[in-house]
């Protein structure tokens, strides 16, 4: 039978539309995959020694406080006159605070002043009588029991004179104390009560009415709360740098004043309080800020230095010994070199001994070392297969391999030791192995 013509059209136009289609999408696809390609970025596999400086630090945070602040109460009871300062009024050491109704004192001032007078009459009159009765007792006209007494009235009337002396300069201390200046210069940070208010001496109950709380904002510290493995590294006297979390770019120098020598547990952490001034404060730190302090720990200038992931970690089997070492190219090869290592930051470490400036370090295990690792796990896997007592107990290294100590013996581990511990980052960099890249 003969299939019609345009009927063999339609279907040879349906194949071609099918295989357009298919082929694009597979196009479309193989597209995808290589824009993925081209977009990620290469890992390096190699960095080249090089001379920097190193400065390695620990950062530690705290509150902002003022230096000198004082809560202002009156030393005596009273009521509030006069109150012309508010928050935030800035303060010349000798200027009115506050000042208390002294009416009543005025008045026990005035029957002070009177009882004076009274007690100065008395004394005038016991004088006259104690002369007249010397005169008569010298002429055998009165008895000596009545000079006595008058000898005693004397007495009785000075003694009233000091003590009501006494009384008025008692009466005019406290009148002074009515008036309560700024002791130094400083700003007013509180004001909880209003004139009219009615308020208990410093000497009563509870240490007395806080009427104000002022502060020097010159000079300011912070209570830093440092972690006990950088304490041994931080001195009285250093400077470190601070940071405001609430003014962008300010940046400060302070100066560690105290260190406490008693730990003590905050948020859960132990640490060890620490004091840093801040002098000539800017005008936009305020009291209660929170403060990032950076307190440098050790530092390098124009040392050899290589990225942490360059520096492996191993146990010689045959002294016990950690020894760190280094990978150099050399040609298509790579050389394992031993190397020592001074300070360290959380990208790059000092190389003492073993490299130069110039050379080219692997940062991950070469090929070779990687396939002499992966052997090694599959002997011991196969050895540790054996029934019985050797099935428990993990096979022994090949004599001369050299394996770290962790469960990942293929990896080979950069635990810089002579890193500081303050900063964990710092100081472990876990090399690839067969499976990872580099740090």
């Amino acid at each position: 039978m003969q299939v019609p013509s345009n009927v063999m059209k339609k279907f040879i136009v349906l194949i071609v539309i099918l295989g357009l289609g298919v082929g694009g999408y597979y196009g479309w696809k193989n597209w995808q995959k290589t824009a993925a390609t081209s977009a990620a970025p290469e890992r390096p596999t190699t960095a080249t020694v090089e001379l920097r400086d190193i400065n390695f630090s620990v950062n530690a945070a705290g509150e902002i406080a003022p230096a000198e602040q004082v809560s202002v109460r009156p030393e005596i009871n009273g009521k509030v006159e006069r109150l012309t300062v508010d928050l935030g009024d800035h303060l010349k050491k000798g200027d009115v605070l506050f000042k208390l109704d002294d009416k009543e004192l005025q008045q026990t001032r005035a029957s002070n002043v009177t009882d004076i007078d009274k007690a100065k009459l008395n004394v005038e009159k016991a004088e006259r009588d104690h002369k007249r009765a010397l005169q008569l007792l010298g002429d055998k006209l009165i008895s000596q029991e009545l000079y006595d007494d008058t000898k005693t009235a004397y007495d009785l009337a000075r003694n009233s004179l000091e003590s009501a002396q006494r009384a008025l300069a008692f009466t005019d201390e406290h009148l002074t104390k009515t008036e309560v200046r700024a002791p130094f210069d400083c700003t007013v940070l509180t004001r909880p009560v209003s004139v009219g208010q009615a308020v208990s001496g410093s000497d009563g109950f509870n240490g007395g009415t806080e009427v104000l709380t002022i502060a020097d904002l010159n000079d300011m510290i912070i209570n830093a709360q440092v972690n006990q493995a950088d304490v041994p590294r931080l001195k009285v006297g250093e400077l470190v740098e601070v940071t405001v979390e609430a003014v962008a770019g300010l940046r400060a120098t302070g100066t560690v004043e105290r260190i406490s020598p008693q730990a003590i547990i905050k948020n859960n952490i132990k640490g060890y309080p620490a004091r840093i001034v801040l002098k000539h404060v800017d005008e936009r730190i305020r009291p209660g800020m929170t403060a990032n302090v950076k307190i440098p720990v050790a530092s390098a200038d124009n040392v050899t230095a290589v990225p942490l992931a360059a520096v492996f970690t191993e146990k010689n089997p045959d002294t016990g010994q950690m020894e760190r070492f280094v990978y150099v190219q050399q040609g298509e090869n790579y050389e394992k070199r031993n190397v020592k290592v001074g300070v360290s930051d959380f990208a790059c470490a000092e190389i003492q001994e073993g490299l130069k400036a110039g050379e080219v370090v692997s940062l991950e295990l070469p090929k070779e070392e990687r396939e002499k690792k992966a052997k090694q796990v599959a002997v011991q896997k196969k050895s540790g297969g054996v029934t019985g007592a050797a099935a428990a107990k993990p096979a022994a290294p090949a004599s001369g391999t050299r394996t770290n100590v962790s469960k990942a013996s293929a990896g080979g581990s950069s635990n810089l030791e002579s890193t500081p511990k303050g900063s964990s980052a710092g100081v472990k960099v876990s090399n690839p192995g067969l499976t990872s890249g580099p740090h």
